[in-house]
């Protein structure tokens, strides 16, 4: 059995206040005790070992739903852990795929601009290919001197 604190026991206060009291909290009349001082609280342990001394068959039901609401705590906080670690995995992954997507959307803008440049390259030199052609058929219709036979 250990006393709260100050803070403890005005947050706990607080739930009274606005009738949001967990099962678990049973506190002495306030004619029995200190109201300047906390109240005391027991942990698991101490509430077991306390209606194991009391003999009566309602201090050995209470035993058995104390021991229960402990186990069930217990078991809420440890299902809580486990979602955690399972959320602190899931965000690493969501990391992981987010820097992998970024990578390859990386890998695909360094190909578009390479693909451009090289579409420019390549129109570059098809026109240059295009003007060469076309100086060579005007260097061959102005042919000065034809070669062969001449009708006259």
């Amino acid at each position: 059995m250990f006393r709260l604190t100050e803070n403890e026991w005005g947050k706990i206060n607080c739930n009274l206040l606005s009738d949001n009291v967990p099962s678990q909290i049973v506190i002495a009349s306030p004619n029995r005790r200190n109201k300047s001082a906390p109240p005391y609280a027991l942990t698991e342990h101490g509430a077991v070992m306390l209606a194991s001394v009391l003999r009566s068959p309602s201090a050995v039901q209470m035993s058995v739903m104390v021991t229960r609401a402990f186990i069930a705590m217990r078991q809420a906080l440890s299902s809580m852990l486990s979602y955690d670690l399972k959320i602190e995995q899931l965000s690493h992954k969501v990391d992981q795929l987010n820097a992998h997507v970024e990578e390859i959307l990386h890998d695909q803008n360094n190909i578009n601009q390479l693909q451009s440049q090289f579409n420019n390259e390549l129109a570059l030199q098809i026109e240059v290919i295009n003007d060469a052609l076309d100086q060579l058929r005007e260097k061959k219709m102005v042919s000065e001197n034809s070669i062969g036979f001449k009708l006259q």
